[in-house]
């Protein structure tokens, strides 16, 4: 997504540059002006009963256009019309389209709320193809007799699963985890720059309940006193939540988000409201760069940066991040955690800042596979405030083999940029623990188009923030930040846009016949057309660590500048690795028991970040 974003701002800067040049070509004489006359409505007058009213009879509003206005306008939506077509479009636009504005201008103005969704919505489930488990069941692994350890450091980096039986058996009391955790946050906070909000008094007042709860007898269920850190767009009744954003860091909703009622209903603990870069868009907040817990000398990728770095460096036992377009899989990649980024319309979004209707869900960030699916099991279900979240059903069974699965691949996406060694190996070792591997390929088709919908859903999400001029307080201000973008997409076509909406149709479609072959996909991360493609289709993914790479300079979200080169590393650093694998829509479970299975089979997990002990 990212390649496909910088191509499109790219051209979009150049169509913008020719606008510039009207002015001069009307004082040159070169573009005929129709007159006052010529421009305006015809003359109001009572039409006579049983005549329909017209298109273009109204009275004129808005600013004069003229035709080296269309003329101009031509170069940003790439059409060309003749001096004709644009004499006549000039003639009766204040008449035909001006007033099609006039919800956002005036003079009747209609404020739509931010949580007011579009009518029209995206259903990831095509019409005829089967999809989903057939029944829900959780099974998970057979429980250890690990006893709890002796260091507070292990015990940071323990599993879910792990804290969840101390816990239950009264082992560790959820106060004294919840402290652990809370230290851990502020003592790391100054390397990892990870938490907007921490809620010390709150957690511990959760983690003493939640101890009182369970000596009473009323265990709640594997989350219970078990703290975790929420992306910083999740409301939390009575703090602070600020989407990273300068204009929004006073904000304090009064209501909390529904993932953050169900996580509070498990039990959970939230002793954190973690970073995301500004509006959910890479790793720089208001409070600066989120960094790599692996490689402190780059940002931890985002949007969902602080949950990657806090998971990473043992500061929570799991995260919420949310995902529109590789925001749950670039920091699990590039900080070695898990990300499991549902299927569109299993977890509702209701009280989480809106980026894109169509594309935004919210996901568990863990250290390992087994308790993204313990999390995930917890928020999931519809809620009424989301309209499109829907009832589904969650089959995980990590007893179930794998054998004789089949698992597909792109031969070309594994033999170049940004594949490694890794992921080859990755496919070795699907081979070697009984999964079938098949040969798979999509059409070469432009799938980085399908950003339309992205961007003129965002500009339209934060219109208000764009028209006030507020977009300027942020921080980043660079060609690929979200202002710049937001103003950009002012000029999409509308035409676009539904164009767009139908290829992505076009496309779900080309998955499910890919899916008809494969019962999952395992594909590099960062596939710039596969983040893409699979939003847009709604498809759940899940990403783990696969084993390390070397590299020699700090990677980055952000276009390259010049004027701040990134920095380079001799010797190489070490660096943890992740591969992505992809699901059939609703079917977590699966892509969860293979994951599972994969972990076992690499041994990579346990690996920490030097520095955190």
């Amino acid at each position: 997504m990212k390649n496909a974003r910088r191509r499109f701002l790219q051209r979009s800067a150049l169509g913008l540059a020719g606008a510039t040049v009207a002015p001069a070509a009307l004082a040159r004489g070169e573009v005929q002006v129709p007159s006052p006359a010529a421009a305006s409505s015809p003359a109001a007058s009572p039409a006579p009963p049983g005549m329909p009213p017209a298109f273009g009879t109204g009275p004129s509003v808005g600013p004069e256009v003229t035709p080296a206005t269309i003329a101009e306008a031509e170069k940003l939506v790439q059409v060309q019309y003749t001096p004709a077509e644009r004499a006549q479009a000039a003639g009766n636009w204040r008449v035909s389209m001006a007033p099609l504005y006039e919800r956002r201008t005036g003079p009747r103005k209609v404020a739509l709320d931010p949580g007011l969704a579009p009518a029209s919505r995206w259903d990831p489930a095509l019409p005829g193809v089967k999809i989903g488990a057939v029944r829900d069941r959780f099974v998970p692994s057979v429980e250890g007799t690990r006893p709890l350890p002796s260091s507070d450091t292990d015990i940071a980096f323990s599993s879910v699963a792990d804290l969840a039986r101390w816990i239950r058996t009264r082992a560790l009391s959820s106060e004294r985890l919840t402290r652990l955790y809370l230290d851990r946050l502020e003592r790391f906070q100054p390397k990892i720059n990870a938490a907007i909000t921490i809620t010390r008094d709150f957690a511990l007042q959760q983690a003493r309940r939640a101890d009182a709860e369970i000596a009473a007898g009323r265990y709640l269920g594997p989350l219970h006193g078990i703290p975790w850190g929420g992306k910083d767009l999740l409301d939390t009744a009575g703090i602070p939540t600020t989407y990273g954003a300068e204009p929004y860091r006073d904000r304090v909703p009064a209501k909390d988000a529904v993932v953050v009622e169900r996580l509070h209903r498990s039990g959970a603990v939230l002793v954190a409201k973690l970073s995301l870069g500004a509006l959910a868009l890479n790793d720089i907040w208001f409070g600066g760069q989120t960094n790599n817990p692996w490689l402190l000398e780059e940002g931890a990728s985002g949007s969902s940066a602080g949950p990657g770095a806090a998971t990473a460096a043992g500061c929570v036992a799991f995260a919420i991040g949310s995902e529109t377009g590789g925001s749950i899989v670039a920091p699990a990649m590039r900080d070695g955690i898990v990300g499991l980024r549902p299927t569109y319309g299993r977890v509702p979004r209701t009280g989480a800042m809106t980026l894109c209707w169509s594309l935004d869900k919210l996901g568990p960030m863990t250290r390992y596979v087994e308790d993204s699916l313990l999390v995930l099991r917890a928020i999931t279900g519809p809620d009424p405030g989301d309209v499109a979240s829907v009832p589904s059903r969650l089959d995980y069974d990590v007893t179930a083999p794998v054998t004789g699965l089949r698992v597909g691949y792109f031969p070309k996406w594994m033999a170049e940029a940004p594949a490694t060694d890794v992921d080859r190996a990755a496919l070795e070792t699907a081979r070697r623990i009984g999964l079938i591997p098949v040969e798979v390929a999509l059409p070469d088709w432009p799938y980085g188009s399908l950003n339309t919908i992205l961007f003129a859903e965002a500009a339209a999400a934060f219109e208000e923030l764009t028209l006030s001029g507020r977009l300027g307080e942020l921080k980043m201000q660079v060609p690929d930040a979200w202002p710049n973008t937001f103003r950009q997409s002012r000029f999409l076509s509308a035409v676009d846009l539904v164009q767009a909406d139908r290829f992505r149709r076009l496309v779900a479609m080309e998955m499910a016949r890919l899916f008809e072959r494969v019962d999952l996909l395992l594909v590099p991360s960062l596939r710039d057309e596969m983040l893409t493609i699979s939003n847009q289709t709604g498809h759940p993914s899940l990403t783990l660590r696969a084993g390390f790479v070397e590299v020699g300079q700090a990677r980055s979200d952000w276009a390259p500048d010049p004027e701040h080169p990134l920095p380079t590393f001799d010797p190489k650093r070490r660096v943890p690795h992740g591969v992505t694998l992809i699901g059939r829509l609703f079917d977590e479970g699966l892509i969860g028991r293979v994951g599972v299975a994969l972990e076992r089979a690499w041994r990579v997990g346990d690996e920490r970040p030097p520095g955190f002990s």
